[in-house]
C-alpha cells in the first residue's frame, strides 16, 4: 500500500531516503528504518537511492581531422548525503540533465584533436569531463564518481582505412628488417671469407718457411758432415721433393692432378732453372746494397 494514502507506519529500505511532506510542504527527510505518518497530513513526495548510479551515454562527433566518430562513455554518479532535499527538488530528470551536459562537453571536446591522437588523449578528456561535470552537478545536490570513455568507434570505412595502413606500415618495417639481415648475412659472410683467406695465407707462409728452413737445415747436415757440395745436395733435394710430389698425386683419388715432366733430364732442367732464379735474385739483391 502506499503510505501516502493512509495514515500507517511504513518502512525506508537500506540505501534509500525517502522524503516526507506535511500539508505539501517538505518537512523531513527520512532515512533507513520505520517511520509513522500522521493521516490525512503527512505523505511521502518520493525516494532517492543513495548507491552509485552509472548513466551510459552515445554521442557521435567530429574530429578535428573531419572523421565521424562514435564515442562511448559511461558516467557514474549517486546523490550527496548532505543534499537530498535539493537532489530530490531542483531537477525533475537528472539523467537526462547529465545526458545533455555529456553531450554539450564531448562535443566541444573530440573537435579539437585529430583521430589518431584522440585515442591516447580520451583519459584526459574524461578527466575534463568529471570536472565540469562535477561543477555542474554539486549545484543540484549529486557528486560525480567517475567518467570513463570506454570506446572510440570511427566509421566502417576509416576503419579499415586505418587497418591498411597498419598493415602496410608493418610490411615495410618487416621488409627493411629483412634486408637489414640479409645485408648483415651477406657481410659477416664476406668478413669470414677474408678471414679464412687470411688465416689460410699465414698458414702457407708458416708452411713454406718451415720447408725453407728444413732445407736449409738439411743442406748445411749434408755439407759439414761429407764432401757433397751445396748444388748437388740441393738437387738430391729436389729429386726427392719432386718423388714425394708423384707420391701424393696417386695416393689421393679427389686430389687435382698436373702432368708436369717426369723424366730425370726434365728434373735436372728444373733444377737448373731454380738455381739460375736463386743466382740472379742473389746478383739483384748486391746491386741494391
Amino acid at each position: 500500500f502506499s503510505p501516502s494514502r493512509m495514515g500507517c507506519f511504513y518502512c525506508v529500505p537500506q540505501s534509500e531516503v525517502a522524503l516526507k511532506e506535511s500539508w505539501g510542504q517538505f518537512t523531513e527527510v527520512h532515512h533507513p528504518g520505520c517511520h509513522f505518518l500522521v493521516p490525512c497530513k503527512d505523505t511521502v513526495a518520493g525516494k532517492l537511492s543513495l548507491r552509485t548510479q552509472e548513466l551510459p551515454i552515445t554521442v557521435e562527433t567530429k574530429t578535428k581531422d573531419n572523421v565521424t566518430a562514435v564515442v562511448k562513455v559511461v558516467i557514474q554518479y549517486k546523490v550527496l548525503s548532505t543534499e537530498i532535499k535539493q537532489a530530490f527538488y531542483e531537477l525533475s530528470n537528472p539523467r537526462e540533465q547529465l545526458r545533455s551536459y555529456v553531450l554539450n562537453n564531448v562535443r566541444a571536446q573530440v573537435p579539437k584533436y585529430d583521430l589518431d591522437p584522440l585515442f591516447v588523449s580520451k583519459d584526459s578528456i574524461a578527466k575534463t569531463l568529471k570536472s565540469e561535470l562535477e561543477h555542474e552537478m554539486n549545484q543540484f545536490g549529486y557528486t560525480i564518481v567517475q567518467t570513463l570513455i570506454t570506446d572510440i568507434d570511427p566509421d566502417p570505412v576509416v576503419k579499415k582505412s586505418m587497418n591498411e595502413i597498419n598493415a602496410a606500415q608493418r610490411m615495410r618495417v618487416a621488409a627493411t628488417d629483412k634486408a637489414e639481415a640479409e645485408k648483415l648475412a651477406v657481410v659477416k659472410a664476406a668478413e669470414a671469407d677474408s678471414e679464412s683467406k687470411r688465416l689460410s695465407g699465414v698458414g702457407l707462409a708458416e708452411q713454406r718457411k718451415a720447408i725453407i728452413m728444413g732445407l736449409n737445415d738439411s743442406i748445411r747436415m749434408f755439407t759439414d758432415n761429407t764432401n757433397i757440395t751445396q748444388t748437388e745436395v740441393m738437387e738430391l733435394l729436389l729429386m726427392n721433393q719432386y718423388f714425394d710430389t708423384l707420391k701424393e698425386m696417386t695416393s689421393s683419388s679427389k686430389g687435382n692432378t698436373i702432368f708436369v715432366p717426369h723424366s730425370p733430364e726434365a728434373v735436372n732442367s728444373i733444377g737448373s732453372q731454380i738455381r739460375q732464379g736463386l743466382l740472379e735474385a742473389g746478383q739483384a739483391v748486391k746491386k741494391v746494397n
